[in-house]
């Protein structure tokens, strides 16, 4: 389903660039916070770990900023197919995989540079310890709860059988309140709202550990701010789909809203954005990045791949505008220890944090 034959590509399927700047980010907030002895990078959802991937190389080329600490990678992966096609990208093939089906740690193996992997199904299970999150296209598959305002007050969208058509799907309202509703605010404008319980419960995993013990979260995703109605539907083939036809054979996505997550983080940790993915790869330093990869390119088609992928990337029409940044840091991260209990009040905290506001090289 990813990649250019299936039904969506993702932003580190289209430019290694997207990748790292992502490290470079990782290896900021670890200088930021004062460069801990050790380190677990945790991805939710990897994909085909082209992600994960890309910031290990930066890593390894940062190698000597990086030296003195001890590093170690956690997939959160539901899928056994996707799990082996990142172990084939990550891992080093002459060391063989670990395998235990009833474990917490379901798969281990070692990457190219020596730093172990593990595999698990749910984020619980990974260790609590320093941590750096990154979550890509990985809440926009949760699922949605919709409501519809009627005269009558909210009511849930299910799914039914036409009465007409017996094996054709269609769009009801329950005919009284339903036990999600709970999940709506009580001063809500949008006539229509989605919800997803799964990503609050996520995000107050995220912000109970980063509280706990430090480092930093960083979500992109394709959302919008608490702004939007129904954004929910099927791709496939690269191609809108009608959700209820064929159910099963499409991707399924609705929008990330970001003023849920930010509602859920219920003020134990700090968050910066959403920012437009063109401004934060901009203040991460595409257009340096891009430079020295054209420089770098003998052909010129290698070229036209690094100039299209940062179309892609950048283009207010394509991904530029679409897809968000948004972050989860401690508190004493943008406030200092001292000015903790006033940042709880302060919803836009002044940033030097890379990516949302400009990234200084030294």
């Amino acid at each position: 389903m990813l990649g250019e034959k299936g039904d969506f590509i993702t932003s580190p399927e289209i430019s290694q660039i997207f990748g790292e700047l992502l490290g470079v980010w990782f290896v900021s907030e670890w200088i930021s916070s004062g460069k801990s002895t050790a380190f677990q990078l945790v991805e939710l959802g990897p994909g085909r770990g082209t992600l994960t991937g890309d910031i290990l190389r930066v890593f390894s080329q940062l190698g000597s900023v990086l030296k003195n600490c001890d590093i170690s990678v956690h997939l959160v992966e539901v899928s056994p197919k996707l799990s082996e096609i990142q172990a084939l990208t990550l891992t080093e093939e002459k060391l063989p995989l670990e395998r235990d089906a009833d474990s917490l740690v379901y798969m281990k193996g070692v990457s190219k540079s020596g730093i172990p992997v593990s595999w698990y199904r749910d984020l619980k299970d990974v260790p609590k310890g320093y941590s750096f999150y990154l979550a890509h296209e990985f809440f926009d598959v949760l699922p949605v709860h919709k409501f519809q305002k009627t005269p009558q007050g909210w009511r849930e969208v299910l799914v039914d059988i036409d009465p007409q058509v017996s094996d054709k799907l269609r769009f009801v309202l329950a005919p009284c309140a339903t036990p999600a509703e709970a999940f709506i605010q009580h001063d809500e404008r949008r006539d229509h709202v989605e919800v997803c319980p799964d990503a609050g419960v996520i995000i107050q995993e995220l912000a109970q550990r980063i509280g706990l013990t430090g480092g930093a979260a960083l979500i992109a995703d394709y959302g919008h701010d608490g702004t939007k109605t129904d954004t929910f539907r099927g791709f496939c083939g690269h191609r809108l789909h009608d959700v209820l036809i064929a159910p099963g054979t499409a991707d399924l996505t609705a929008d990330v809203d970001f003023s849920f997550l930010r509602r859920m983080a219920q003020g134990k940790v700090a968050s910066l954005g959403p920012v437009e993915q063109r401004t934060f790869l901009k203040n991460m330093g595409i257009d340096v990045r891009l430079k020295v990869l054209l420089d770098k390119a003998d052909e010129a088609s290698v070229k036209q791949q690094l100039l299209r992928g940062y179309d892609m990337l950048m283009n207010p029409q394509k991904m530029g505008e679409r897809f968000n940044f948004f972050a989860l840091l401690p508190h004493q991260r943008l406030h200092g220890a001292s000015q903790e209990r006033n940042a709880r009040q302060s919803k836009t905290p002044t940033s030097s944090v890379a990516g949302f506001g400009e990234l200084v090289w030294q």
